[in-house]
């Protein structure tokens, strides 16, 4: 359920586990969310989080800026920065991000992109996985704010659809590092020295993802579809 205090908006949740009201602020989109136990009542919990809105001001202050994705807006596309225009036809040209006329800007354009994104993680996947001689069993594209990829016991390769957005070299890191857990499913010495073997020089497109990666969740494209695969 979503309120608000003040001007700040929140999203108040309950959980039968918590045993306490807590309050986060995400680093990556500035979103508060209240928990409260099952029983709490809302005024009370409500009340607490009012106690702490200089924290919570605070905190939003340090979280990654917010950009809503609206015609005429400058967004970066495979690490280079485009303008959402609209056109006869979606897609992306070495200027504009393109959505049709009478669209809705935002989930028109992340429309596009995951179509992108999906295009250029196929294609870094099985380039990699034929390197190392491991087929996967598919892909799926999700809007995750905790990882950018994972690889699952099946075979399949998760990926967020947002890392179209970061220069190519750093969606090609992502790839090769999920790809080589088909073989390794674990972060040992062992597995890095497959990683450093598939991909050399993957430690700065690394170091990028935790420099600046989390810029890439400030962009707004309104409420996000579910994820699909």
């Amino acid at each position: 359920m979503s309120d608000g205090i003040g001007s700040v908006p929140l999203l108040m949740r309950r959980s039968a586990r918590a045993r306490r009201v807590t309050l986060r602020v995400s680093a990556l989109d500035g979103r508060v969310t209240l928990t409260l136990p099952a029983r709490m009542a809302e005024r009370e919990a409500l009340d607490f989080a009012r106690g702490r809105l200089p924290w919570i001001r605070d905190a939003l202050k340090r979280a990654a800026p917010q950009h809503d994705v609206i015609l005429g807006a400058a967004i970066p596309v495979e690490g280079r920065t485009v303008q959402i225009a609209e056109g006869s036809r979606a897609g992306v040209t070495e200027e504009h991000l393109c959505v049709r006329k009478g669209s809705a800007p935002g989930p028109a354009a992340r429309a596009v992109l995951r179509t992108l994104a999906r295009e250029r993680l196929a294609a870094a996947s099985d380039r990699y996985a034929a390197a190392l001689g491991r087929p996967y069993s598919r892909i799926a594209l999700r809007d995750t704010r905790s990882r950018w990829g994972s690889c699952s016991s099946s075979g399949t390769l998760s990926y967020s659809w947002r890392l179209i957005m970061a220069p190519p070299v750093v969606l090609d890191y992502v790839a090769a590092h999920e790809v080589c857990h088909l073989q390794e499913m674990n972060h040992s010495d062992r597995y890095w020295a497959l990683v450093r073997d598939l991909m050399p020089g993957f430690e700065a497109p690394r170091a990028w993802l935790k420099t600046q990666g989390q810029a890439l969740h400030g962009w707004r494209f309104d409420a996000e579809a579910p994820a699909s695969d």
